[in-house]
């Protein structure tokens, strides 16, 4: 049995079981399971793959993308760069290779969405986790100017309390890299100064569960373009089996 999964702290909800064992199915590789493991904490790692030595690919997802790092014994330059981890593929003798494709399928997704480059096109990220890292890597090399915004302000970065409805046209573009709206969560969402909103603006959250979330529907209200995360999610899913079988 060849063996795959995704680890995470929360996986209830998620999507990757059901896209890879349809996919397997549809490939006829009887032999290939993908599974959850919940860990309670990323210490936990070594004892899960000790238990399951026929592990080939782990999928990363929260809170363990920046954690599981110094569990690797190596990081392809995508991952160094945007400094989070959201695939491992397991070697032959049991060498762990960390990679993002997190990078991959957010900038191929925003390519089909957001036209404007350059100053014309600046940015804000709603978070500064392992996503947000990867975003804020896509919209650099797009040449997008960005911002990160959260909770607590950061050098160079904007908190919450910064924005204004007045401030909120000069960003035509706005990314939420958090997982508020999640479901069941789907009353939940950043705070923002929707009123700001204009039919300019663009919002793409990478939340994929509810489709359509409170945060774009806000933007739909004011006329904004909006987008959610599962071509994100399906892009970078098919980039992970990539690494692992091709």
């Amino acid at each position: 049995m060849r063996q795959f999964g995704l680890i995470g702290r929360s996986l209830r909800h998620s999507f990757s079981q059901a896209y890879f064992t349809q996919k397997f199915e549809a490939l006829k590789l009887e032999n290939y399971q993908y599974s959850l493991f919940e860990l309670a904490d990323i210490a936990e790692l070594p004892r899960l793959l000790a238990a399951h030595p026929q592990l080939e690919g782990l999928n990363v997802t929260v809170p363990y993308k920046e954690l599981v790092m110094p569990y690797l014994d190596e990081l392809t330059p995508t991952a160094t760069r945007v400094g989070a981890v959201n695939v491992i593929h397991r070697q032959p003798g049991g060498r762990l290779i960390g990679h993002n494709t997190d990078y991959i399928g957010f900038r191929e997704s925003l390519l089909s969405f957001y036209p404007l480059r350059g100053q014309q096109g600046r940015a804000l990220v709603l978070g500064k986790g392992g996503a947000a890292k990867a975003i804020a890597v896509v919209l650099h090399d797009l040449n997008i100017p960005h911002q990160f915004v959260t909770r607590n302000p950061l050098a160079g970065g904007l908190s919450y309390d910064d924005l204004t409805p007045q401030t909120i046209p000069h960003y035509h573009l706005i990314i939420n890299a958090t997982p508020l709206g999640t479901f069941p969560n789907v009353d939940e969402c950043p705070r923002l100064p929707y009123s700001g909103l204009t039919p300019q603006h663009y919002l793409y959250d990478v939340v994929y569960n509810p489709p359509e979330t409170l945060f774009m529907r806000k933007g739909l209200a004011a006329g904004a373009r909006v987008k959610n995360g599962f071509e994100m999610l399906r892009l970078q899913a098919e980039a992970s089996w990539e690494i692992w079988h091709g």
